[in-house]
């Protein structure tokens, strides 16, 4: 084989950074290529010296000829719908999966799942052309059925975070959302409270729907009829939250408590009964979901359903991890909620 001149200096001078390591590390140059390759065996002594003599020499590994050689990219890829990434919840989503992937030696890529179950499979796709070794998906339109199938199609592991899968139960993480609605209606009830408004996030999305659903199946587990005026769609956002209190306020719906979806139209909800001079929680107790870091700073300090979002991630990364890479691993599904109660909530009428 011919190189040109500017190729062989490329090529001799990855040789000579390679026998430099070799020889700083006192192993050979093949133990360098099992180090960096993860294929067989090499003492976590050897590793040891290999990295360091990488760190004084400054070597860095060509990383195209690695991932041809091992048949893989040490990339993650998360599909994500872009409608989250205006909240915190993402913030923390997408921070806590960054952090996760490079602690296990990874880069995370992103592809946005925009505003359709097409637009999600592109994404999917987009990942699987960039030849990631795993995908996280937290899809919005997708069904659980077509999830199952993009599965079953592909030898890539694949764990859908946010949503139950029926025939991959192992593939997927998810918080149960109507579960923890139940219960914090369930609580607010308990404390006094019959009649109870709820703000709903988009129900175009699962968990919007879910945490709806909580809401109904308290009030039927409690004997108190629904009523549907005291149900108001918002939007994920602070002024649907504060849109939705004028929408019940104008229907002159009488409750004494409300449960908004997400702490964002929670903290709407809270500003809009301040300009209505009706005071929170005297008059009205709220509770919100996903315990944003603000919530405990707001006036009055916002009482919140905790989804483990950070244990959740935790979860996804390390089951990927194990699916390619083997070793020790403890399963876990479901991540309830929890009720954080705070200033927000006071005892109702009925206490």
């Amino acid at each position: 084989m011919q190189y040109t001149a500017p190729e062989r200096f490329e090529r001799n001078k990855q040789m000579t950074t390679m026998l430099e390591v070799a020889k700083r590390a006192g192993v050979s140059k093949a133990t360098v290529s099992r180090v960096l390759s993860g294929n067989g065996y090499v003492s976590q002594e050897t590793k040891d010296r290999v990295f360091q003599a990488i760190a004084e020499s400054g070597y860095r590994p060509n990383l195209l000829a690695r991932n041809l050689a091992t048949k893989r990219t040490q990339t993650l890829g998360l599909v994500v719908t872009n409608t989250l990434y205006h909240g915190v919840y993402f913030s923390e989503l997408l921070f806590n999966a960054a952090r996760m992937t490079e602690e296990k030696g990874r880069q995370l890529i992103l592809a946005d799942g925009k505003h359709s179950a097409e637009e999600e499979r592109e994404a999917i796709q987009y990942l699987l052309d960039m030849r990631c070794d795993a995908i996280i998906i937290y899809p919005r339109f997708l069904s659980v059925e077509e999830m199952d199938e993009i599965i079953d199609r592909h030898e890539q592991p694949i764990v859908v975070l946010n949503r139950r899968l029926r025939r991959n139960v192992s593939h997927s993480v998810w918080s149960d959302h109507k579960a923890s609605s139940q219960a914090a209606v369930s609580r607010l009830i308990e404390m006094g409270h019959r009649e109870i408004a709820f703000i709903t996030g988009s129900l175009d999305s699962p968990t919007g729907g879910e945490r709806l659903s909580g809401y109904r199946a308290a009030l039927a587990q409690h004997n108190i009829p629904l009523r549907d005026e005291c149900v108001v769609e918002g939007r994920w956002t602070p002024a649907s939250g504060a849109a939705a209190v004028s929408t019940l306020l104008s229907r002159q719906v009488a409750f004494s408590a409300l449960v908004a979806s997400n702490d964002d139209m929670a903290i709407g909800a809270i500003k809009q009964l301040h300009e209505s001079n009706i005071a929170a929680p005297q008059a009205v107790s709220v509770i919100g979901f996903d315990d944003v870091a603000i919530a405990p700073f707001i006036v009055p300090s916002l009482s919140s359903v905790r989804i483990p979002v950070t244990e959740m991630i935790q979860e996804t990364i390390s089951r990927l991890i194990f699916m390619l890479d083997g070793g020790d691993f403890t399963f876990r599904q479901s991540f309830p909620g929890e009720l954080i109660l705070r200033g927000s909530v006071v005892p109702g009428p009925y206490a």
